[in-house]
């Protein structure tokens, strides 16, 4: 599986453009805005998107899917359907932050623990990660070792859990009962700036050392 993100949005958000090599059918996961950066990507790659895939309702990671999905004829999945609410606030998260217009998301799938997810010959396991919002889901991709974490984790960070129905005491346990024991190896792909391994932040990312003192914080 191609990874290629795709910043977009004015907070840079990390949309992945997942291509299967095999059937050059792909998934884009968060597609917050900028489709015709999206566009480009799937052209260049000779892809046929199959999917839209979303892991949580905020602005900037899923502003745009109605839209993509429409353009092309494919189905959302995801995020949790605990999420509903988020997605349903598209518009005012919009104005809110000066993002212009966005439209309000009704997935055709909502997504939960244990679930797959498939496109060309791809297959993507579904994890509950709450925390940053109750319905916030990732994509793991274990042929290739690779995990796409949304806002739950990031490298030296963790999400923000001051938002609506955001929990700290939650998105902590997410991290470490649900991503970590993937396995030191496995990279990730967070939803704003550089990845790494899930190792690395176990060993040294703060909010994981201490999660006690950082609470106040976040």
């Amino acid at each position: 599986m191609r990874v290629t993100i795709v910043p977009v949005t004015p907070f840079q958000q990390n949309c992945s453009v997942l291509v299967d090599e095999a059937t050059h059918r792909a998934a884009v996961v968060d597609p917050g805005g900028d489709l015709e950066r999206i566009e480009a990507v799937l052209a260049r790659e000779g892809a046929t998107l199959e999917k839209v895939l979303l892991t949580h309702g905020h602005v900037d990671h899923a502003a745009g899917a109605a839209e993509l999905a429409r353009r092309h004829g494919v189905p959302v999945e995801g995020p949790g359907r605990e999420d509903a609410f988020w997605l349903e606030a598209l518009p005012e998260q919009a104005r809110t932050f000066g993002l212009g217009t966005a439209e309000a998301v009704v997935p055709d799938r909502w997504l939960a623990q244990g679930d797959e997810v498939r496109f060309g010959d791809e297959r993507l396991e579904v994890l509950a990660t709450p925390g940053h919002t109750p319905g916030h889901v990732v994509f793991h991709h274990p042929a290739g070792g690779l995990v796409l974490v949304g806002d739950v984790l990031f490298q030296g960070s963790i999400g923000r859990t001051d938002f609506p129905r955001g929990d700290y005491d939650t998105l902590i346990a997410s991290i470490r009962d649900v991503l970590l024991p993937l396995g030191d190896d496995v990279r990730f792909v967070p939803g704003h700036g550089p990845g790494g391994t899930l190792g690395e932040e176990r060993r040294t990312n703060p909010f994981l050392v201490a999660p006690e003192r950082y609470r106040e914080l976040m």
